[in-house]
């Protein structure tokens, strides 16, 4: 086993993200062999002064960019890296770690659908020869006019005037912030969220204030005080399968949180890609407060993946900054993709695969249960991923490294949480991650059976 312990000090970024380009260019140059042992994740973590959580990330990351392979009960080994440097993390039908990390939805058929889409496209060149072009600042008419349907599929009264197409969720997010946030502005956020909405405010120089949740999300008090004190104008909340707890905010909670936004003069930004998920939900907060709320939907998360498309709405007042930034940030979403995409809804295609995904995870959720049983775990019926508060004396470092090693990867509560320290002993399980559901059910197993055990006794330090 190596000694392994980069210098990340230089290295700019999340501290993960830091030792993954270290070990990248250690693998590249030959320093790191093929078949080196990297040290144990409490151990690399010691030398870093890291927590272990940002090694177990790291270690995820680099087996999904092909650099690591895990090897239950024995360690992580560095691995030749394919010749493309392509891996795909969410089928990994290697037979190597089951990574239950990425809330994407699983393949239920949507690759040989689209492929037919595509052929028909190529088949008619002349039919799509705008697309070719620069297109209009806020994107085609028609491309508009299929967003806003898609959305108003969740309860949003859209208009496809002040409809935008982003290059997904998560760009348009990054508009969100450009638009309603300057540098050193306060935003509220759900104290564990998207762990994009972090990186997105740091990147932004905005700073994220937490609010406390509960099994609804985010607690109206806490919204109130807040309001009161941090001086912020803008909200992003994630009110429907909630990432990563999975909670839902009942009719009665979003009324409240949209009171509230009204009475502090809050612009909301609803972020909603998992929208499509339940069978049945209360109506988006864009219903409820359609003057000041921003909705954000996406078909990454409900139809492919690859559909690198989100769908963007707001108000008059609104919709003008909104556009505005994304023609400054990005001109416009890829016409191609609009196009697809489009033609995905035109035919119903979209809708088909969408009530695919939906059937997959009930299915992946049944299994969840049927290998946690009495457990205490918490999950919506057709969530892509499921939360898991750790059992006394569990820590989520200690959680997390002793299933690495038995060859499963999950995400710690520190990945979503605002305010890292404060952080929860829980962890997400994603479980649309894994290839086909018997990898599924033995990385669940491999969870279960852990739970069950008493942590390894830490080394004593003198």
């Amino acid at each position: 086993m190596t000694m392994w312990a980069p210098d990340l000090a230089a290295r700019p970024g999340p501290r993960y993200r830091a030792l993954v380009d270290a070990l990248s260019e250690e693998v590249a140059d030959g320093r790191l062999p093929e078949g080196t042992r990297l040290p144990p994740q409490r151990d690399l973590a010691y030398r870093l002064g890291v927590t272990v959580g940002t090694v177990s990330r790291a270690y995820a990351l680099a087996a999904e960019r092909g650099l690591v392979t895990g090897e239950v009960g024995r360690g992580t080994f560095v691995r030749r890296p394919t010749p493309t440097g392509r891996t795909n993390p969410v089928s990994d039908g290697s037979g190597g770690p089951i990574k239950l990390t990425v809330n994407a939805p699983p393949d239920a058929g949507y690759g040989a659908l689209i492929a037919e889409r595509l052929a028909e496209m190529a088949a008619h060149p002349g039919a799509i020869a705008d697309v070719w072009a620069y297109t209009p600042k806020q994107g085609f008419a028609e491309h508009r006019a299929a967003a806003a349907r898609w959305i108003a599929g969740v309860g949003v009264d859209a208009a496809p005037e002040r409809t935008i197409i982003t290059g997904g969720a998560h760009q348009a997010i990054v508009v969100a912030f450009a638009a309603f946030a300057r540098p050193g502005d306060t935003v509220l956020a759900e104290a564990l969220t998207y762990a994009g909405i972090c990186h997105v405010a740091e990147r932004c120089g905005v700073r994220l204030h937490g609010l406390a949740l509960d099994d609804e999300g985010a607690l109206p008090d806490a919204l109130d005080a807040a309001a009161r004190t941090a001086g912020a104008r803008l909200l992003i909340v994630n009110p429907t399968v909630h990432n990563p707890t999975t909670a839902t905010m009942s009719l009665a909670r979003r009324e409240a949180i949209v009171a509230l936004a009204r009475r502090h003069d809050l612009i909301v930004v609803e972020d909603d890609v998992y929208g499509r998920l339940p069978a049945e939900r209360p109506p988006p907060i864009a219903a409820l407060a359609p003057e000041r709320t921003v909705y954000i939907g996406s078909a990454a998360k409900s139809v492919a993946p690859g559909l690198r498309l989100g769908v963007v709405h707001g108000p008059d007042a609104l919709f003008e900054r909104v556009a505005n930034a994304q023609h400054d940030l990005f001109l416009t979403c890829p016409p191609l993709m609009a196009e697809l995409f489009t033609r995905l809804v035109a035919d119903g295609t979209a809708e088909r695969l969408a009530a695919r995904q939906r059937q997959e995870a009930a299915v992946r959720q049944r299994i969840a249960g049927e290998v946690f049983g009495a457990r205490a775990y918490r999950a919506q019926p057709t969530s892509y991923h499921l939360w898991l508060p750790l059992p006394p004396p569990w820590r989520a470092t200690e959680f997390i490294e002793t299933v690495s090693e038995r060859g499963v990867a999950i995400d710690p509560a520190t990945a979503f949480a605002v305010e890292r320290a404060h952080a929860p002993h829980a962890v997400r399980v994603s479980l649309s991650a894994a290839a086909d559901h018997d990898r599924l059910r033995r990385g669940l197993h491999v969870l279960a059976t852990s739970l069950d055990a008493t942590p390894a006794r830490r080394r004593e330090v003198i």
